[in-house]
Order: structure tokens, then sequence, then C-alpha cells
């Protein structure tokens, strides 16, 4: 390419560049990104806001807000034992499933992305092909290995486990290009420097790969603090998860909607405030798995 060419080639990615960023969207834009704000914010505002009411104001006006503004269903819940064991359940199987995802699955995508081998893309492949499996097809299986196999029914360790399993594809699909950006000149070097391969996983792969592995980390955290059909499989009694924590409340209380509405209200808001906290770094991750 000819200096000339190149110099016209790029004063036109400038002009484009310059045309997409004056662009402002239209009215449109903004309706339909309010709308689809309503939607996703509606449901959740008529819970906050609904345990802030009594059944009464409720059955008389179910879209009106507060009057007066009562606080005695989130005390309730929040002076309610069971809570706040469900709370330490789903706490800890998370933190267990996040710990299993991040780990094993950077020890996955590892081979997967630094080392040449035959049938690489396609075993990459098969964890591809891993996020189309849902968890309801193995329901059975699952229950026979977790708890007439592995004995681990009703346990942490036992709903972690295939938590992590399921989490394992999407974390390998995003770790992966991480893995693959980083220059082969800064495993030669150190290489040179007396670096083995656990070496520099350890020391250099890691560290570079902090974005990815909190960006699965967090996912992880929220799909195992959400999950409900495998800790209604394999968890009873006190070990079990918020989200069977509201069910067995709205169960129990089925005509205190008001008491529902809290509890639902402050079951969501660690998982809301963990995912709100980390989002910046969960897009940076994205970016970073998209560009890789």
């Amino acid at each position: 390419m000819s200096a000339a060419t190149f110099t016209q080639a790029t004063e036109s990615g400038e002009r484009r560049l310059r045309k997409v960023r004056g662009h402002r969207a239209g009215p449109a834009t903004y309706f339909i990104a309010l709308v689809l704000v309503g939607l996703t914010l509606g449901p959740v505002s008529f819970a906050v806001l609904g345990g802030f009411r009594t059944n009464a104001q409720l059955a008389a006006n179910p879209a009106g807000l507060p009057d007066p503004w009562v606080t005695d269903n989130y005390v309730r819940v929040l002076t309610d034992a069971n809570f706040w064991r469900y709370a330490l359940n789903s706490t800890v199987v998370a933190l267990i499933t996040v710990a299993l995802v991040v780990v094993f699955g950077m020890m996955a995508a590892y081979p997967l992305a630094r080392f040449r081998f035959k049938w690489r893309e396609r075993i990459y492949m098969i964890f591809v092909a891993g996020l189309l499996f849902p968890a309801t097809v193995a329901i059975i299986p699952l229950f026979i290995l977790i708890t007439k196999d592995l004995g681990l029914g009703n346990t942490w360790l036992g709903l972690a486990l295939p938590q992590a399993a399921f989490q394992l594809p999407m974390t390998i699909v995003i770790l992966r290009p991480f893995l693959q950006a980083i220059p082969l000149e800064i495993e030669e070097a150190a290489t040179l420097d007396g670096a083995g391969r656990v070496g520099f996983f350890a020391r250099i792969l890691l560290p570079l790969s902090g974005p990815g592995m909190v960006t699965t980390g967090v996912l992880a955290f929220v799909a195992s603090w959400n999950a409900y059909l495998l800790p209604l499989l394999l968890l009873n009694g006190d070990m079990r998860t918020l989200p069977l924590g509201v069910a067995d409340f709205s169960s129990q209380y089925s005509s205190d909607t008001a008491g529902v509405f809290a509890f639902t209200t402050l079951s969501m808001i660690p998982a809301l405030v963990f995912f709100l906290a980390m989002q910046n770094k969960i897009v940076n991750g994205l970016q970073g798995a998209v560009k890789g």
C-alpha cells in the first residue's frame, strides 16, 4: 500500500468515526429504552413497594403506593431465623460454586488456548455445545450420582458440584480468548528466565486474566444464588437455599401477600448489589473476550 493510499484510508476512517460519535439517538430509541426499563423494573418495584404495604392496602388498590408506609413486613422477615439460615446456605453454596468454576475453568481453558495438539478445536466445541445442554435433562442421573454414588445429598458441596459443572462451558468460552490474547513473546521470555508451564500459568497468566476470572465468577455467583431446580432436587430441611425459602414462605403465608413481597425483595438484594457493584468489571471482561 502506498503512502497516499494509506493516508486516504486513515482520513476516511477518521471521518466515519467522527460521524458515528456525532450521531445522536432519536426519540424512538429513547422511547424503546424507556419501555424496556419499565418492563424490567416494573415487577421489581411492585414487589419492593408491596413489602411496605399492608394486605388491606394491596387488596384495595394493588397498583397504588404505600399509604401509610409500614416496615413490619421487612422487620418480621429479618427477625426470622429461617431467612438467615437460607441466606447462609445460599452464600456458602455460591462461594463454593465460584471457586470451582474459576479454578477448573482456568485449568481447562489454559491448554485449549496455549497448547497445540490434535482435536483441540473439537474438544473446545464440545464445551461450546455444553451451552445448549439444560440441567433439566440430567435431573435423574444427577440425583442418583450425587446422593447414591457420591453420598453428597443435602450438602453444600453436593449442590455446588453440578452447578459448577453446568457453568463451566460459559466460563471456558469467556476465558479462552483472554489466554489466547497474551503474546507468545511473553511466554518465551518467561521460559528464558527459567519459568516452566506451571510458573508461567501462576505468575503471568493468572494476573493478566483477572478481568475474565472476575466476570465468570460474578456470573457463576448470580446463577447459583438464583438457582431453584437443583436445590429443590438435592436439598431439604435446614439446608435449603433462599429461592426455596421464598417458595416455602409463599406457601406457608399464602394469604400474607405483603410478607411474601418483603421476603422476595430481601432475597434478591445480595445478588443484585453484588452484580451492580461488579457490572463494570463484567463489561470489561466480556469486551476482552470478544476482542480475543
